[in-house]
């Protein structure tokens, strides 16, 4: 007993939701340590990294000429490998409070649809990040295991992940996945459609910053029940000026809508997927939300009017990835029946 506890003391593994919007870090025995942007501010006369995570997002929208805020994840997979290496070794060491020496095992939850080819990307970059080990798991069955499912049992559990990059949803009996389904349309996904509804309606023009406070304050998949506005700020494209205007929750509805329209598709057609049994298991036992947009308002609602089963929000939706893939670094057992081949 002494011995586990001495060696617990040295113990490096890691967990990684490598998010395309933001990544979390989770240390055995320690917990969630790291949650910041997965973005990169790049000096483009020198090509240095100047900042990473909170740091670099601070500069979206702001940096000179000679800087550029970037996210080397796109749609939830490695966009640009020599950035996404240097973030995260960034994030490694000061999960470890900068020990270089530390080359830890790291379990990485990834997208339901990633390619051999995208996988191999997310593996070479860890190991040159000085990993030691690393797995690959889904997102969607670790965001159930962080949402507290019984993935176990013999019994069907449904879980839907809306990241930055993409929705994952997943159908899972017996610690695997019975059908997976993920699509290209999250937060990120929302951003955009209310940049580009402002553009195209108002000639318009906002940030991404501006555009997820939009989202945060009006984004909705029904209609509210009491009608909200908010100010935002950017720049006249007629006139070319700097200019401030109201946006009306009714106006983001119809902007979000296509995106919104995508995740229900996704989810209707697993469980259109779905053997009859599990069907039969998840009108009892509901869907749980899992991620970002779990709190997009009357999501839940949305889909108990037009799926017909209950519907819960995690505990804590933000960390459900990363708090499951945490879990199974002390479970080898589950970690073998989990990893991605």
């Amino acid at each position: 007993m002494r011995l586990r506890s001495l060696l617990s003391l040295f113990s490096h593994d890691l967990a990684i939701d490598l998010g395309t919007a933001n990544t979390l870090v989770y240390v055995a025995d320690r917990g969630v340590v790291v949650d910041e942007p997965s973005m990169v501010g790049i000096n483009n006369a020198t090509g240095e990294v100047e900042a990473i995570g909170a740091d670099a997002k601070r500069m979206l929208g702001r940096t000179p000429g000679t800087m550029t805020a970037i996210r080397p994840m796109r749609d939830g997979v490695i966009a640009d490998f020599k950035i996404a290496e240097r973030m995260l070794t960034y994030f490694i060491n000061k999960a470890h409070d900068r020990t270089f020496l530390v080359h830890p095992r790291i379990v990485i939850g990834v997208p339901g649809n990633i390619t051999h080819v995208e996988r191999r990307a997310v593996v070479d970059s860890a190991i040159r990040a000085h990993a030691s080990e690393v797995h690959l798991v889904e997102q969607a069955m670790m965001a159930a295991i962080g949402a507290g499912l019984p993935v176990s049992e013999p019994s069907g559990s449904m879980v839907v992940d809306i990241g930055g990059g993409t929705t994952d949803v997943a159908v899972i009996s017996m610690s695997g996945v019975v059908y997976s389904k993920s699509v290209n349309v999250a937060g990120n996904a929302i951003d955009d459609a209310i940049i580009q509804y402002l553009k195209r309606k108002h000639n318009f023009l906002i940030g991404e910053r501006s555009a997820e406070y939009v989202k945060l304050e009006l984004a909705a998949a029904k209609p509210l029940d009491t009608p909200a506005t908010v100010e935002v700020k950017g720049r006249n494209l007629t006139r070319g000026v700097p200019a401030a205007r109201e946006v009306t929750d009714s106006e983001i509805h119809g902007a979000i809508g296509e995106c919104i329209e995508k995740i229900m598709f996704c989810l209707r057609e697993a469980l259109e997927h779905a053997p009859p049994e599990i069907s039969s298991d998840i009108c009892d036992h509901g869907i749980v939300l899992t991620g970002g947009g779990a709190f997009l308002k009357n999501l839940d609602q949305r889909i108990r009017d037009e799926i017909g089963v209950p519907v819960t929000v995690a505990e804590n939706p933000l960390q459900s990835v990363v708090v499951g893939t945490g879990k199974v670094l002390h479970d080898i057992d589950l970690l073998r029946r989990v990893s991605m081949a």
